[in-house]
């Protein structure tokens, strides 16, 4: 009588040894990720940075390919006034939206709600007035809120924008508020600070611009000074201009996707980088992104043993 043993896995093949590849269909494992969207644009107030979201646990599946959109910075105006900054746009990852940076509020001379920071992912900051009113910071839905303007008189200093872990600083007396700043993240292998806000500016002469924000946010101007431009792929918001001068523009988003080599993670899509027993991808473009999971268990070894 003869039978056959089978180690493994049961196949009727001839004697030896094998070694099979073996695909799984749809599989699954879960990455870290950040997302942040383009900052707002300064108009004579600073704009808000874009909104920040990071986490872990993120279930994807093999073979799937994900649409990845980096948001643009929104763009800045004329400090002296006449409209708001632009807002920043989205920044997407499967389900998960970072939404784009309020723009900075005008200055102005009435009570018009131009005056007043944009909502966003974090809100723009208030622009500045002659007159005896208020106009307040845009609300971040992601991140700090704009500064406010509560005073009165030359030089007419405008607010900051919110950052990612701060509200945008008030104006206060000759001095600009300051962008509030963003949030660390060591995603891509080295700690980055991203999402800060943009600094308010200063209409006239005799007084003091707002700083950016920590993490990308524009500094302000003075007179006819422009605003300075958030930085590109932190998300930070664009600095409030003078006068004659020009609110910087909001900086553009990021999309980083982590996990670790031991996943067995291979993908096309973005700029592939090691570091730190970890896999990364990092997009500061819109792209598509396609994983293939093969885990390092996926060979199995089969031995076939013939007997008598």
């Amino acid at each position: 009588m003869k039978g056959i043993l089978y180690t493994f896995a049961t196949i009727a093949l001839s004697i030896g040894v094998f070694v099979l590849p073996v695909v799984y269909a749809n599989a699954a494992t879960t990455i870290s990720y950040l997302v942040v969207a383009g900052g707002g644009g300064g108009s004579g107030a600073g704009g808000g940075a874009g909104g920040y979201q990071a986490g872990s646990g993120h279930t994807i599946t093999s073979g799937t390919p994900y649409s990845i959109t980096v948001g643009s910075g929104g763009t800045g105006v004329s400090g002296g006034g006449g409209a708001q900054g632009g807002d920043g746009t989205n920044s997407v990852f499967d389900t998960i939206t970072a939404i784009g940076g309020g723009g900075g509020g005008q200055v102005a001379t009435n009570s018009a709600g131009a005056g007043n920071g944009r909502n966003g992912g974090s809100g723009g900051g208030a622009g500045a007035t002659g007159d005896a009113f208020s106009f307040v910071g845009g609300t971040g839905s992601q991140g700090g809120n704009g500064g406010a303007w509560n005073q009165t008189g030359s030089p007419f200093p405008s607010a900051g924008g919110g950052g990612a872990s701060q509200n945008g600083g008030d104006a206060a007396g000759s001095t600009g508020g300051k962008g509030g700043d963003g949030t660390a993240n060591s995603i891509s292998g080295i700690s980055v600070t991203y999402a800060g806000g943009g600094g308010g500016g200063v209409y006239y002469t005799g007084g003091t611009a707002g700083s950016g924000g920590a993490g990308g946010g524009g500094a302000g101007g003075v007179d006819t000074a422009n605003g300075t431009a958030g930085t590109a792929n932190t998300g930070g918001g664009g600095g409030g201009g003078g006068s004659t001068g020009t609110g910087g523009n909001g900086g553009s988003g990021i999309v980083i996707i982590s996990a670790p080599t031991s996943a067995g993670i291979i993908a096309t899509g973005g700029t592939h980088t090691v570091s730190g027993g970890n896999d990364i991808w990092t997009f500061t473009s819109s792209g598509t992104w396609t994983p293939t999971v093969t885990p390092v268990s996926s060979i199995f070894f089969l031995r076939f043993l013939r007997f008598f």
